[in-house]
């Protein structure tokens, strides 16, 4: 490109190009940018000092200069935003910059207009975006404040129907009164282990997943899991005159041992069933289904239910993630299904059945 066509170029992009002749003395080279006469009347090929009242702020920026252009360094050396005011008393805005061309030392000296609007405009949406950042957290905080004073709250409550059950066991109850009393016992010390790691979970998340150390003698049994769980849950099933049952596919005598702990793996198992009945019709079954995959080991549960609103499947497993009719109780049960099965290295997931109803899932790995 023919250097008369690239002094245009630079002049229209409002960078004034001064060669360096000695200390504080320059010669303006190339096409002159039409903002300089606002400052004073200079010419192409014309010999200035600086610093002088052109450009007073450059006097401490020089300093830095001649270092850098006495140095073996390439790269550009800039001065950062400065503002002066023109002949008119119009405040302007320049960034300088040190190169090294070949031996020829130059200094630039740029205006900023849309350029410098631009960049404020940056900083004015990152000022912004932070606050709106640091008001969700505050948010965020509160929400879990909340759900600390509730769930001790709960726990409280739970204690004393523990004390009930007990008392209970001294009472000449039917052999089926045991039952449900036990059932009822069982229940109450989930809900226990579940609220304690609901606390766990808003105040160590990075450090359970960090934490977490895995044996393959310690692996549960999915299936075992899963009848285990489909027992406890009958009597609920039955009150709401629909029912629960293990899939005819599954194979009983394979192999079921996952990656994970038995007792989160019940709760797992436990919430995605407490949700499916919720929303399950009168007359409706619910089905649980295990599959045998190379690495992993895939659970689903199936419900005949109403299914997902489409505007909030994308963030069900998010914290206080709820539907519109908000029949769930805090919107933490899937968090803490995906917060734990993420832990285990496994994933989880919802889909809509093609026959309607949903259907969530989740594989963990095989221990090897």
């Amino acid at each position: 490109m023919p250097e008369s066509i690239t002094d245009d170029i630079i002049a229209a992009l409002n960078i004034l190009v001064l060669e360096r002749l000695a200390v504080g003395s320059f010669r303006i080279t190339g096409t002159v940018p039409d903002w300089l006469i606002r400052f004073c009347d200079a010419s192409s090929g014309q010999v200035i000092l600086i610093p002088d009242e052109r450009f007073p702020f450059l006097e401490n920026f020089l300093i830095d200069a001649e270092i850098f252009w006495h140095s073996d360094e390439i790269e550009i050396l800039k001065s950062g935003i400065w503002y002066d005011n023109d002949l008119e008393n119009q405040e302007c805005h320049f960034e300088a910059s040190a190169i090294k061309r070949k031996n020829i030392n130059i200094l630039l000296i740029e205006l900023l207009e849309s350029a410098y609007e631009e960049r404020q405009s940056i900083l004015q949406t990152a000022r912004e975006s932070n606050l709106n950042h640091e008001s969700l957290i505050k948010e965020i905080q509160k929400k879990e404040i909340l759900l600390h004073c509730i769930m001790h709250d709960i726990a409280g409550q739970l204690t004393g129907i523990n004390c009930c059950f007990a008392l209970l066991e001294f009472e000449d109850l039917t052999p089926k009164g045991k039952s449900h009393l036990s059932t009822g016992r069982k229940q109450c010390l989930k809900q226990e282990m579940l609220i304690r790691e609901i606390l766990d979970a808003f105040s160590s998340d990075v450090d359970s997943i960090e934490g977490f150390e895995f044996s393959v003698g310690d692996s549960p049994d999915a299936l075992s899991c899963v009848q285990d769980i489909i027992q406890s849950f009958l009597p609920n099933f039955s009150l709401k005159k629909t029912t629960l049952q293990l899939s005819a596919e599954v194979e009983l005598t394979a192999d079921w041992r996952v990656i994970g702990e038995r007792s989160r793996l019940e709760r797992v198992i436990s919430n995605l069933l407490e949700n499916a009945l919720r929303y399950s019709p009168v007359g409706s079954t619910v089905t649980i289904e295990l599959q045998q995959e190379v690495d992993c080991i895939l659970t689903t549960i199936d419900d005949e239910g109403s299914g997902v609103e489409a505007d909030i499947s994308q963030n069900l497993f998010q914290r206080f993630s709820q539907g519109k009719n908000k029949a769930g109780r805090s919107g933490l049960g899937l968090y803490f299904c995906r917060m734990t099965i993420e832990r285990w290295g496994g994933s989880i997931g919802y889909v809509t059945r093609p026959t309607g109803g949903s259907q969530f899932w989740f594989r963990l790995l095989k221990p090897k």
